[in-house]
């Protein structure tokens, strides 16, 4: 958040946030139709927005035209257990900062304002080209629907917004998401997990952040279709709801086989929906859910984990030999130290998430994380994938940038449930992914890569002959690779946050500036090469500088990964850790207090 240098402006700031938070913002409950004539257009709106800054625009939402609330189930759920009480005491999470120095504050500012005016490249440019689509596509300026064409991008970017201090783009893009209609999709089927994260997700954080009815009515409105999903006979969610058939409240099949980060990854939203609107129904599903994971964690082939694989029509989440904190099951564990968060342990039905947390975590430690040998010695850690045959735990030393994410995960861990170990691992976890981006000739990492294991993970020193030998035995090695990995087996650069995320959180919870420098050349490497003429596009080789570009720029670009870069540059207390937790797709739900 920029400092303010004169009285004057610290006065009107202070003004124009009384008006956003104690005057009502729009008046949903309003008995007049929308007159669509009348609307501002998005143009007049901005002018009349920076003409006077009191100006709030009255919104009225357009109802879906289906109501999801009034399914009628053929396997109706229990609402039991109840939501639980809110939390009366939770430990300090982020470091106590000190105000920077002049000189300090003024290169983050710096710093903070070139992440929000590529931010407003990308915005401007999907606004043009791809206003209530799903995705920008930022090579040919056309667009794509991926996900059911409820303009993914729009929803997922709306706090972003709102952090950025983007107000008449936040509420123009408020009322463009009055008018979209979920009794509506463009595909059959609609994917649960995708759903959850970015439309619901992202409707809770951006009305947690600004109160707005709109939002809230929308949230319900994404949070019923997603309901609908749990109509069941063994009351386990579907990885794809059929659409018509949820309307007609007809029994859903629970497919045989999911990504075990699929069911897993519901948790965080459901949850804080049952609390902003007090209805435990959707809290007392995802219990029930999650109650199938506790249950088994130690009935698998790695007590403590659970498979990438998973059935949940047979609630069989034991029966995988292939184990991993990456792709196919990375949120799964992602959730449930932030499902403690926010819902603490003192109830029992909530108690099981830091249990499963703690188990988890400890196996990870044990089975997946590793030491790499590297031309530095440096103390790193990399996060592999673990396969259990007959012969035991069989470590792969292969990551991925996905997995980047869990040192974050580590470091919130260690403050959440004080242990300097867990806080310690996700440092060196992180500094591990740092590593691999400053490694590689565009100072970005790769979407896959495999590395050498230390011998030992105490004292580890380099070989080349050890790196040589084991580079021959990669077919997928490629020349000029940095010394210490024998692969960059997925060599692209899909514009992920998940390392930019840990490193925020390990700046936000240790204050070490070694972070913040870390994310200030990440940023200068990834806008370098991602550049567009109209935003920020993937690259399809991190080994070469000048790399082709792809025509693809996912909704997790300005919804995550920009995000977090600015955060990082930006006042330590917007955001701050001890007032929300962020989902998976970076979207920051209050945290409830006594």
């Amino acid at each position: 958040m920029a400092r303010f240098r004169t009285r004057h402006v610290a006065f009107c700031a202070a003004f124009i946030i009384f008006i956003y938070h104690f005057l009502p913002i729009e008046n949903a409950s309003s008995s007049h139709p929308r007159d669509h004539a009348a609307t501002n257009s998005g143009t007049d709106l901005l002018a009349k927005y920076m003409n006077d800054q009191k100006y709030v625009p009255k919104i009225v939402p357009t109802e879906s035209s289906f109501p999801w609330r009034r399914v009628n189930f053929q396997h109706p759920q229990s609402r039991i257990p109840e939501l639980p009480p809110p939390i009366t005491n939770r430990p300090r999470i982020q470091h106590k900062f000190r105000r920077d120095a002049p000189s300090v504050a003024a290169v983050q500012e710096k710093r903070r304002q070139e992440v929000k005016r590529v931010f407003k490249k990308s915005w401007a440019s999907y606004k043009s080209h791809a206003w209530m689509k799903d995705a920008l596509k930022p090579l040919s300026g056309q667009y794509v629907d991926q996900f059911s064409g409820w303009a993914a991008t729009l929803v997922d970017s709306l706090d972003t917004l709102w952090i950025m201090g983007l107000r008449a783009e936040f509420y123009e893009a408020v009322e463009a998401v009055a008018t979209i209609d979920f009794g509506k999709s463009t595909t059959g089927t609609v994917n649960m997990f995708e759903t959850c994260i970015r439309y619901l997700g992202g409707l809770i954080a951006a009305y947690d952040l600004s109160r707005s009815e709109i939002l809230k009515a929308k949230a319900i409105e994404v949070g019923d279709l997603l309901y609908a999903g749990f109509n069941t006979e063994n009351g386990m969610p579907v990885d794809f709801i059929s659409f018509e058939a949820a309307k007609e409240g007809l029994g859903l099949h629970v497919e045989d086989s999911v990504v075990s980060a699929s069911p897993g990854t519901i948790t965080l939203e459901f949850s804080r929906l049952s609390q902003i609107t007090g209805d435990s129904k959707y809290y007392a599903v995802v219990s029930h859910l999650m109650d199938v994971f506790y249950d088994h964690q130690n009935n698998t082939k790695l007590p403590g984990m659970w498979p990438m694989m998973v059935s949940m029509r047979r609630k069989d989440v034991v029966s995988g030999f292939q184990f991993t904190v990456a792709g196919n099951a990375d949120s799964l564990y992602e959730y449930l130290p932030k499902a403690h968060a926010l819902l603490g342990s003192e109830d029992p039905s909530s108690a099981k998430f830091e249990t499963m947390s703690k188990t988890f975590m400890d196996t990870a430690m044990e089975n997946l994380f590793f030491r790499p040998m590297i031309p530095g010695n440096e103390d790193i850690l990399i996060s592999g994938n673990c396969d259990v045959l007959d012969d035991g735990p069989r470590l792969d030393p292969e990551s991925e940038h996905l997995a980047c994410f869990i040192g974050g995960l580590y470091a919130l861990g260690g403050r959440l449930f004080e242990s300097n170990e867990y806080l310690e691992t996700g440092a060196k976890l992180t500094r591990g992914c740092m590593y691999a981006y400053k490694s590689f000739p565009t100072g970005i990492m790769p979407e896959r890569y495999n590395m050498v294991k230390c011998p030992d993970s105490k004292t580890c020193k380099w070989d080349e002959d050890v790196w040589i030998s084991e580079r021959q035995k990669r077919k997928e090695y490629k020349e000029h690779l940095p010394k210490g990995f024998t692969t960059a087996k997925d060599p692209r650069y899909i514009l992920r946050p998940e390392a930019i995320e840990s490193v925020f959180i390990l700046w936000r919870i240790t204050g070490k500036e070694e972070f913040r420098e870390a994310a200030w050349d990440m940023f200068q490497a990834v806008a370098n090469a991602t550049d567009t003429t109209f935003a920020n596009a993937a690259i399809e080789d991190v080994t070469v500088v000048g790399s082709r570009q792809t025509d693809y720029m996912e909704s997790f670009w300005m919804a995550e990964t920009l995000k977090y870069f600015y955060l990082v540059f930006a006042d330590t207390s917007l955001i701050s850790l001890d007032d929300f937790v962020l989902n998976t797709e970076a979207h920051p739900f209050r945290l409830s207090k006594s």
